[in-house]
């Protein structure tokens, strides 16, 4: 949670994307005016945050550079070098994760805890998975909207 001066903390949570229109017309439609009715059920300021968040593909680089180092078959070898390449493009052009998430203040810890089981309920009533923003995921919209996109290296987060 974020903690503010005058008592409130914002929390919220994270919405795992879903593309919607790979689906069928009316599963599309459906999602749509359950989207709505969710919108239509909460009763409290919130704010609808989306934040990019830098990839780190380090991991899966070394993974591939050592799959090809111990592969000797000429098509897989080709498939892991063109996978590296991908790779390369996607840190060389700064690839990011968008991310989504349902913000709200507030003072009392058990309306918080109502408030997020009530969000995370209603997102999956319209097919979407959420989970409770974690301090990381916080860290980052801080970073996004208020620092210009550079990385905090402090453990809390507070206003000034």
């Amino acid at each position: 949670m974020i903690y503010t001066y005058g008592g409130y903390k914002v929390t919220g949570v994270k919405i795992t994307p879903r593309n919607i229109f790979i689906l069928d017309g009316n599963a599309q439609e459906n999602v749509l005016i359950s989207l709505k009715n969710f919108y239509n059920m909460i009763d409290f300021e919130f704010w609808l945050v989306v934040a990019d968040r830098p990839v780190d593909l380090s991991v899966y680089m070394s993974q591939l550079q050592l799959q090809l180092n111990d592969t000797q078959t000429p098509a897989i070898r080709k498939l892991i070098l063109q996978d590296l390449d991908k790779g390369q493009s996607f840190i060389n052009n700064n690839i990011v994760d968008t991310e989504y998430y349902f913000l709200f203040k507030e003072k009392n810890e058990d309306v918080i805890q109502k408030k997020i089981r009530l969000l995370i309920n209603g997102l999956a009533t319209c097919g979407l998975n959420a989970s409770q923003a974690s301090n990381d995921d916080l860290r980052i919209i801080l970073d996004n909207f208020l620092n210009g996109g550079n990385t905090t290296e402090f453990g809390t987060v507070m206003p000034v």
